[in-house]
């Protein structure tokens, strides 16, 4: 970026900040540090050389400094909650010949004790704003963000910088996946890093809603649209989410005479009640998910094509969890933590034995069903290491049944095809890059391509 001559005197900056201020954190126009201080790193518990060119929101919880190069506008004495403690955070942004290079955030105070005591009456004070707030929060949905997307897959880290990218602007995004691989994750993560985030976030399933009701809860009615209707009328989903975000789940589902409705919201940015007279302006932002086939709907008259193009501006796709088995044992310690800290039961481990069970089970409910069998393990466990007899009957049995079927051959040949697939997608789908890295010679790399059929759109 131009102007970077702003963020390389590290020393300098030092010698100015670490005296006049607590903490301080300049980002550039994407939102990736540039410079923090070594009091904020304290203050943090990170160390200074690892996040230095890291996204501001992995390493600050709540930041808002992210946001500041998108709008240009200053945002000073925000309370921010970060690391159980209130602190008064100033934003604001850097600009050079009207162009804007990035924000610098800092956290004032002159004394410890002073901030101490100020802080002790911050939580006084807002106490009560904060339980409505968590209220609401919960209320609406809101209980994800990018954190709770666990992975370190190429494909994971990927996923998370394209949400990174596409959540600053209003455009539709698509969410494509198997269920249970953490579509709704993505959603909120993406409305929460957006400048949206303070606006309502509504999530509707489109096929759990029945198919005579559906018009109304999205659109809402007015007084005596129909026999039954309440006096005054009633907002629907749009309406409630107006100015935020709304989560269309499972659109595959919704029937057609809807789909040409929602078109109409998507196109003119307009809805129309039920027994309205008039069409009302809506100004919202549209995420959809489906694990769906959606082009084969389209081919069977069963998904508006014209639909599908204004909802798929943007599509994330989450792989399923047999195609990311790396990220296994990331999440199933993640669970674990999570259930024993819900129910207060001490396990604290799972055993190598049920984990290579877990690792080589191919979990057709993706990440939903693993959290269950973890939250069920938890709970059938005599001691304090997870085992075998924790797991459910099913996994055990289809685990067995695989084996037995598998001949020497079979387990080489799958072996030997992922780790082709791995080593293509590290090495850019280069075949000579990835023979390399194999140690294989490029015809045998090109023999074994042809013989499991393995192409660039593997997942």
């Amino acid at each position: 970026m131009r102007g970077t001559e702003l963020f390389i005197n590290d020393h300098l900056l030092d010698l100015i900040f670490e005296s006049a201020y607590y903490g301080i954190v300049i980002v550039d126009r994407d939102g990736m540090i540039q410079y923090i201080s070594n009091n904020y790193c304290a203050f943090l518990g990170v160390d200074r050389d690892t996040v230095i060119g890291e996204h501001v929101t992995d390493v600050i919880e709540n930041t808002r400094m992210h946001l500041i190069p998108r709008t240009g506008q200053k945002d000073m004495a925000d309370v921010q909650l970060l690391r159980g403690e209130f602190v008064i955070a100033n934003r604001i942004p850097i600009i050079e010949n009207n162009e804007i290079l990035g924000a610098i955030g800092t956290i004032l105070f002159k004394d410890l004790d002073d901030w101490k005591q100020m802080n002790s009456h911050i939580k006084d004070v807002l106490s009560e704003l904060n339980y409505y707030r968590n209220e609401w929060e919960a209320e609406n949905g809101l209980k994800y963000s990018l954190h709770d997307l666990i992975g370190h897959t190429p494909e994971v880290t990927e996923l998370k910088e394209r949400v990174k990218r596409v959540a600053s602007g209003d455009i539709s995004v698509l969410l494509r996946g198997e269920s249970g691989t953490g579509k709704e994750i993505l959603a909120q993560s993406i409305h929460k890093l957006s400048e949206r985030s303070e606006k309502p976030f509504v999530k509707v399933n489109c096929g759990s809603i029945p198919e005579h009701l559906l018009e109304s809860e999205l659109f809402g009615y007015e007084e005596g649209a129909f026999t039954g209707a309440k006096k005054g009328g009633k907002i629907g989903k749009f309406e409630f989410a107006a100015g935020g975000t709304i989560f269309l789940d499972e659109i595959g589902d919704m029937p057609q005479h809807m789909q040409v409705k929602l078109l109409r919201v998507l196109q003119e940015k307009e809805f129309e009640p039920v027994g309205a007279l008039q069409p009302k302006k809506i100004n919202i932002r549209v995420i959809a998910a489906t694990n769906r086939p959606l082009e084969k709907m389209i081919e069977d008259k069963l998904f508006r094509e014209d639909l599908f193009y204004r909802i798929n501006a943007v599509q994330l796709f989450i792989p399923p969890l047999r195609a990311r088995r790396e990220d296994i044992h990331l999440l199933v310690e993640h669970f674990l933590k999570r259930v024993t800290a819900r129910i207060g039961k001490r396990v604290t481990s799972v055993s190598p034995e049920a984990l290579s069970l877990i690792e080589q089970y191919d979990w057709p409910g993706n990440i939903r069903e693993l959290e269950n069998v973890i939250d069920a393990g938890v709970h059938l466990s005599d001691g304090e290491v997870m085992g075998i007899e924790a797991l459910p009957d099913y996994l055990r049995n289809s685990q067995t049944t695989k084996m037995e079927k598998r001949s020497l051959k079979s387990i080489i040949e799958e072996t030997e095809k992922k780790a082709i697939e791995r080593a293509l997608k590290q090495c850019g789908y280069d075949k000579n890059k990835a023979a390399e890295s194999l140690g294989i010679g490029n015809s045998t790399i090109y023999d074994k391509i042809k013989k499991y059929a393995i192409t660039e759109s593997v997942e």
